[in-house]
């Protein structure tokens, strides 16, 4: 059975008797900063000096330094910046500061598992993970609330590292809704997994087939937009407040029967097993392996892949009809040069 935590199990106090730099003021960086300093924790902001979210951190009364002061004047480090530059970020303004007794923390175990980064001895590293993204942490905090949340420990030099954890997950409200006790393996394996079979490889990939299959047999594009990506929010949206079942109940007759009928075609069980060996991909470092080199030697395949989806039609479509909807609060994505628009 999982081990989940609540308020009760968490001693605020100890999170607010250190002193906690947050690196990084992105999605989950502001998120962790501004509701840390809302429970009472003194927290800095560490970014480099050119970096654009200086300012959105000072004008929300933070406390902004240097990556490389933050870590020299924190007992907690909390590390919110892309998976891709933490190595680096590492060596040049962790590392230096980071004497034993201090805390390491990160929010996606991907460079502790992968051994991007080897932390030494004395030093407690440990994971704090919401599970959403950081405008809904921070919102759900204001409101109240707060979002379920994983936890784990990587090294306890201290003994207490895990209690320590929990107390930073009470100052950002993962503890009002439940914090899950995980592993950096299993927290990272699987959220690897998620993001690529299912969540965003498999959703987009199954919404474009769909699309593609209705505009090519000559239906209108606007029309299959609709039916295969506008709608999929409203299908989520039941499937998140009550699982597959309250989906079923809701929708109609003829759409559960297709879904009975439909899915195991288009999913087929064989599918399992690309599923298993994307798994295996992740598990043995695969997969790590190539988003790091792909990183390394500049990015073009990925940045390719990037521009390529950016001109699909699918999506040519979908800003033009979002366009319409002022109701929706419609965002897009920064376009790359030379993508119709």
């Amino acid at each position: 059975m999982a081990t989940l935590y609540y308020d009760s199990h968490a001693d605020l106090g100890l999170i607010r008797a250190c002193k906690v730099a947050v690196l990084g003021y992105g999605s989950q960086g502001h998120a962790h900063a501004l509701s840390l300093k809302d429970s009472g924790v003194e927290v800095r902001v560490g970014l480099p000096a050119a970096s654009r979210s200086r300012a959105k951190a000072e004008a929300a009364g933070l406390a902004v330094n240097t990556p490389e002061e933050a870590c020299a004047w924190a007992d907690v480090v909390m590390v919110l910046t892309p998976d891709t530059g933490q190595a680096a970020l590492y060596e040049s303004a962790i590392r230096p500061a980071l004497t034993p007794g201090k805390t390491l923390m990160f929010a996606h175990g991907f460079n502790i598992r992968y051994a991007t980064i080897a932390v030494p001895e004395g030093v407690d590293v440990s994971l704090v993970a919401p599970k959403a993204p950081g405008h809904r942490v921070r919102e759900v905090f204001v409101e109240g609330g707060g979002v379920p949340g994983l936890v784990a420990v990587h090294q306890d030099a201290s003994g207490k590292a895990l209690d320590l954890a929990l107390s930073y997950a009470k100052a950002i409200g993962l503890t009002r809704a439940g914090v899950l006790e995980t592993t950096f393996a299993e927290e990272t394996e699987t959220d690897l997994f998620g993001e690529k079979a299912v969540l965003c490889g498999g959703a987009a990939a199954l919404v474009k087939a769909g699309f593609e299959t209705l505009v090519e047999a000559g239906y209108q594009p606007e029309i299959a937009y609709f039916e295969c990506l506008h709608e999929l929010k409203l299908i989520v949206d039941l499937m998140y407040r009550g699982g597959l079942s309250y989906m079923r109940y809701s929708v109609s007759d003829t759409a559960e029967y297709g879904d009975y009928t439909g899915g195991p075609r288009v999913v087929p069980a064989a599918i399992k097993e690309e599923m298993r060996e994307i798994l295996k991909e992740i598990q043995d470092g695969r997969y790590a392996a190539a988003w790091i080199q792909e990183n390394r030697t500049g990015r073009a395949w990925f940045e390719g892949q990037r521009a390529a989806e950016q001109e699909h039609q699918l999506e040519q479509v979908g800003r033009k009809l979002r366009a319409m909807m002022p109701f929706l609060n419609p965002v897009e994505a920064p376009l790359l040069e030379g993508t119709p628009r």
